[in-house]
C-alpha cells in the first residue's frame, strides 16, 4: 500500500506540475476563446489512464477502497471556489450559461461537502451517500459540458476564455478530472458496504452495526 501511495502521490504532483506549465505557456489558449482541444486531452488523459488502470490492477483497486472516504468526501468542500464563477458572470467576464449553473451546482457541493463526508458516510445512509455522490457528478459533467457548448449555445456571447488561462484553467484540467476519480472511488466503496462502520475501519468513531 506504501508503495502505491508513493506512486500516486508522485503522479498527481507530475499532473499538476504539467498543466500548470502548459497553462503558464499559453497552452491551453486557442483562436476562438473557448475550451479547445488541448483543454479536452488535459482533462481526459488522467481519467483514461486511472479507469484503465483500476480495471486490469487488483492493487490499485485495492489501494483506492482502503482509501478514507470521509476525507475523499469532505475534499469536495474546495469547490465553493466556484462563487468565483459567479462573481465573473457579474462582471461579464464569464458567459451565465456556462457560469451560474457551474458556480451554483459547485457551491452546492461544497457546502454540503462537510456534511456528506460526517453525517453519510457510513452503511445506514449508504444511498443517501451514494445519492450525493452522483449530484457531485452530475455538476461535474454539468459544467464541463456547457463549457464546452456555451460557444454554439450562445455564440454572439461572452466567451469562456479565462478558463484556458491561469488560474482557472487549472479547474478543468486538474481539479474537475481529480473530484471525479474522488467521486467515482467514494461511489465503489459504498457498494460494497455492509454490517461494518466505515469510520471505524479509519479509525474515527466507535463502531456501529448497521444494516443496509
Amino acid at each position: 500500500m506504501k508503495t502505491y501511495r508513493a506512486v500516486i502521490s508522485g503522479l498527481v504532483a507530475t499532473w499538476f506540475i504539467a498543466v500548470f506549465a502548459i497553462s503558464s505557456l499559453g497552452g491551453f489558449t486557442n483562436a476562438n476563446n473557448r475550451l479547445g482541444l488541448s483543454v479536452a486531452v488535459a482533462s481526459l488523459a488522467p481519467l483514461i489512464v486511472f479507469f484503465v488502470w483500476f480495471s486490469v490492477s487488483k492493487g490499485l483497486r485495492e489501494y483506492t477502497m482502503s482509501l478514507n472516504p470521509v476525507l475523499l468526501t469532505a475534499a469536495q468542500s474546495f469547490r465553493l471556489v466556484g462563487f468565483t464563477f459567479v462573481l465573473l458572470e457579474a462582471y461579464r467576464s464569464l458567459p451565465a450559461i456556462f457560469a451560474l449553473p457551474a458556480g451554483y451546482g459547485d457551491m452546492f457541493i461544497g457546502a454540503t461537502a462537510t456534511l456528506a463526508a460526517w453525517k453519510l458516510a457510513e452503511p445506514r445512509r449508504r444511498s443517501s451517500f451514494i445519492a450525493w455522490q452522483f449530484l457531485g457528478v452530475l455538476d461535474l459533467v454539468t459544467a464541463v459540458t456547457l463549457g464546452v457548448t456555451s460557444p454554439l449555445l450562445a455564440p454572439h456571447g461572452i466567451p469562456v476564455r479565462l478558463m484556458t488561462v491561469l488560474p482557472l484553467s487549472l479547474i478543468p484540467t486538474f481539479f474537475v478530472p481529480l473530484f471525479l476519480i474522488f467521486h467515482v472511488i467514494c461511489i465503489a466503496q459504498a457498494k460494497t458496504w455492509q454490517h461494518k462502520s466505515v469510520r471505524n475501519d479509519h479509525g474515527l468513531t466507535p463502531a456501529r452495526s448497521a444494516a443496509i
